[in-house]
């Protein structure tokens, strides 16, 4: 799979989040109940469009999905209304293959793959 134009940056070159930065994940529910990484926000591709409000778009927004395939097409969506957003490479999979830090319910050990 080809990502073109679309900027993007390893799950290790995500910086620290704060309030000019977002990790925006766009996963299902079920996969991210299974385990994110803290601090991320959650909104589901699908809802992407009609939770803009959710998304400041002064902020970097980072944005990623199981294996980074999603990603591309929330990057290029936001990138064309305005925002600046970078797909994040690899997705989950890559950020749990890197031992970063992941979170979940109560009771539920984090888990990607």
């Amino acid at each position: 799979m080809s990502f073109g134009d679309v900027p993007s940056v390893p799950v290790g070159e995500v910086p620290d989040l704060d309030e000019s930065v977002i990790l925006l994940d766009i996963r299902e529910d079920d996969e991210w109940e299974l385990g994110h990484a803290p601090g991320a926000l959650h909104i589901r591709m699908v809802d992407v469009p009609a939770r803009l409000d959710d998304i400041d778009i002064d902020a970097e927004v980072y944005v990623i999905c199981r294996s980074g395939g999603r990603s591309v097409t929330v990057v290029e969506y936001l990138n064309g209304i305005g925002f600046e957003a970078v797909m994040v490479s690899g997705g989950m999979v890559a950020w749990q293959k890197s031992g970063l830090p992941l979170t979940a319910g109560p009771g539920v050990t984090a888990k990607i793959y």
